[in-house]
């Protein structure tokens, strides 16, 4: 099945999202690093007005994905809170030292999730070695692998995103979800370059300008640079023209 899933950190850009024809909402906290776990509450204004399924991103903080017990068991507690909030299905991952997928850790998150769909995220672009971690995830029964092929960007990943397609094929394993990079120039790349393709991961954003009109000046709110007078939202047009270019 042919699938446009776009990531969101607001309202504004779930309902935008939505206009623009998505077919799965990824949910999350703090795009700017590559997102975090989403709050409870945005997540039910979400679903109070929302159709589409929704899965939440699970990551406790940004950096790598070797979590301690402590982060686990947050990371637990957090999933049964969205799950009560309306999740239709969540985004996991860990990685033990040696890079590759961390079992306990992620049985331990399977259970939290409770039979709810499971994308295993992009932890498999950093773990040792792409297949062993997807044969890993098939074996624990997760449906969906987000990567972009172990690369900065799916373009760059082409070839591993090629072998990962083809071990689906072979046993019938999780959809690859390609991501990373992807906007409606790359879906119809990719799909010419890789005819198995068929599941795009975009955030599909925009830069809106900020409507302040008074605005200090080198006074960031986070890391130095950021820009604190545009904020990066879903733009439905974006989200149209992806999902055209997958159904061409």
């Amino acid at each position: 099945m042919k699938l446009l899933e776009v990531c969101v950190d607001s309202l504004a850009s779930a309902r935008a999202a939505q206009q623009g024809g998505a077919d799965r909402l990824e949910f999350c906290s703090a795009l700017a690093v590559g997102g975090l776990t989403p709050y409870a509450e945005l997540l039910r204004q979400i679903k109070a007005e929302m159709s589409l399924p929704v899965r939440c991103l699970m990551r406790p903080r940004a950096g790598d994905f070797l979590y301690t017990k402590e982060e686990i068991t947050l990371l637990c507690h957090q999933i049964a809170a969205l799950r009560t909030a309306g999740a239709d299905g969540f985004v996991i991952g860990a990685l033990t030292p040696e890079g590759d997928l961390d079992l306990p850790a992620m049985r331990a998150l399977l259970d939290a999730c409770d039979g709810a769909p499971v994308t295993l995220h992009r932890c498999i672009d950093v773990s040792r070695d792409l297949s062993d971690t997807y044969r890993a995830a098939a074996a624990l029964g997760i449906d969906t692998v987000l990567t972009s092929g172990g690369a900065a960007s799916c373009r760059q990943g082409v070839s591993q995103l090629a072998d990962l397609l083809r071990l689906r094929d072979e046993l019938n394993g999780p959809e690859v979800l390609i991501g990373a990079g992807v906007n409606t120039a790359v879906i119809e790349e990719l799909r010419a370059a890789l005819p198995g393709a068929r599941a795009f991961h975009a955030s599909c954003k925009a830069l809106r300008e900020s409507g302040m009109r008074f605005r200090r000046e080198g006074v960031p709110m986070g890391l130095p640079g950021l820009d604190e007078w545009h904020i990066q939202q879903t733009d439905p047009a974006a989200v149209a023209a992806a999902k055209a270019a997958i159904l061409r």
